[in-house]
């Protein structure tokens, strides 16, 4: 399995932006489709956004579209997830995700980043 390590969480007021980055390391990185999920207290884990491999599909969930904007750099091994107009809703912690093209569920998990909204 693939290695994922986050930064960039933190304190962030309502309506400003934040980015997340994810560095993974282990078997090909230009292979898998990778994805942030989040999970606030008393919550289920969620899908925020995806990447195909190839970079070509994107998927948003609903509440973030339009704000979030997901993007890869095979060459840096790296995801990003750039947050903007940020809503207190918006706080959790974020995961990043990696499974290979050709399996359904995400495999691989990151350690996950606190993100913190304040109104």
């Amino acid at each position: 399995q693939v290695q994922l390590i986050e930064s960039g969480g933190g304190l962030v007021q309502a309506g400003g932006s934040m980015t997340l980055s994810c560095v993974a390391s282990g078997p090909s990185f230009s292979t898998l489709d990778m994805a942030w999920f989040r999970q606030a207290p008393g919550r289920d884990r969620e899908f925020v956004a995806g990447v195909t491999r190839s970079g070509e599909e994107t998927p948003y969930q609903d509440s973030v579209k339009g704000r979030f904007t997901i993007s890869r750099d095979n060459d840096l091994n790296t995801v990003y997830l750039q947050m903007n107009s940020l809503k207190p809703e918006d706080s959790a912690v974020y995961y990043c995700a990696a499974k290979p093209d050709r399996i359904l569920n995400f495999e691989s998990w990151g350690q996950g980043t606190q993100v913190t909204v304040f109104s």
